[in-house]
């Protein structure tokens, strides 16, 4: 999946390019801020012929909020049951305010209550290592019975086709008993 970063993001991305110290390359800063090296050199050359500009989302995003937020998967069990907890006394418009304030949309903390409500291991995996493997095994027995079926699927519908043609060739045997 392709991700997109807002303008002023790229702009502080350049910015942090051209002011680095001697030490560090581009590369590094790169994978730092978890853009592509040719994206990122991209961004600087826009930069450098000044087509990269910032646009109205720079005029709404400061630089404090854009390393606070976190993306939904990066929050731990912990933060998930206090987000949880936080947001059940509250009314659906102070969740989706309290999501804004957090980065999160509401679907993910009714997500994160119906997953406690499961039993989802702390560990954050859904099953057991014992049962992924039985699961694995099923999966797979399954798989090469489905083979199994389509190949003689086919042969069936090729020896169909096979006896039509030879009806029309020969002629049915009903023709030769009149």
């Amino acid at each position: 999946m392709r991700s997109k970063f807002t303008q002023s993001f790229k702009i502080q991305a350049v910015e942090k390019a051209l002011s680095r110290q001697d030490g560090s390359s581009v590369k590094s800063l790169a994978e730092e801020l978890g853009v592509g090296y040719s994206t990122l050199e991209t961004w600087i050359r826009k930069s450098r012929n000044q087509e990269l500009e910032p646009g109205l989302d720079s005029e709404f995003m400061n630089s404090e909020s854009m390393t606070k937020e976190k993306r939904p998967q990066d929050w731990n069990q912990e933060e998930k049951l206090a987000m949880v907890i936080t947001c059940a006394t509250l009314s659906e418009e102070e969740i989706s305010q309290h999501c804004r304030q957090q980065g999160l949309y509401p679907h993910h903390i009714h997500q994160w209550k119906v997953d406690f409500l499961n039993g989802v291991a702390v560990s954050g995996k859904t099953k057991l290592p014992g049962q992924m493997k039985t699961l694995r095994a099923e999966n797979n027995t399954l798989k090469k019975e489905l083979r199994r079926k389509d190949k003689a699927l086919a042969e069936t519908a090729a020896l169909l086709v096979l006896q039509k043609k030879v009806k029309e060739i020969w002629g049915s045997d009903e023709d030769d008993s009149q």
